[in-house]
């Protein structure tokens, strides 16, 4: 049911490098975006930003507000577009159910994560993720260096 993103450098849209400083991220899910054609157009052209956007479940659907698709002027000259409307995920309903429970009874978040091509498809890839505490995103950082310099070191030497 969860599925990993394979790293593909020329499919990303936009990442959300935000979500991993702010979250534990602990499960994946791949999903569909329902989407008007002028944001289809938009998104070939690579004008998605989701630094703000967040993942809401309501009536048993789950939903993506705040995710900012910016309008092509050659595009959308007939339509009013909205940037950032709120627009609904399609998942299976096991993940639903799943999504759902942790959610609402363990006390998760849902996060976007990353928005990519897949098969000529949109996809959002989604993060369960439980909030880090300022002492987490001191600790993480300290990590990230202590590697980064440990490579630095053993690099120098051979």
């Amino acid at each position: 049911m969860a599925t990993k993103k394979k790293k593909t450098g020329g499919n990303t849209i936009a990442l959300n490098k935000r979500a991993r400083h702010d979250y534990f991220i602990e499960e994946k899910f791949e999903t569909g975006i329902v989407l008007h054609g002028w944001e289809v157009k938009s998104l070939r052209a690579g004008h998605a930003q989701l630094t703000e956007s967040y993942v809401f479940i309501k009536k048993g659907e789950a939903w993506i507000s705040g995710c900012h698709i910016a309008p092509l002027h050659t595009a959308s000259t007939h339509v009013n577009p909205e940037n950032t409307r709120v627009r609904k995920l399609l998942l299976h309903r096991k993940q639903l159910d799943k999504l759902i429970g942790a959610v609402e009874r363990k006390g998760y978040t849902l996060v976007a994560t990353a928005l990519y091509w897949s098969h000529g498809l949109v996809k959002l890839e989604i993060g369960l993720a439980k909030g880090k505490q300022q002492h987490d995103k001191r600790a993480t950082e300290k990590d990230r260096d202590w590697k980064r310099e440990k490579n630095r070191l053993l690099k120098g030497r051979g």
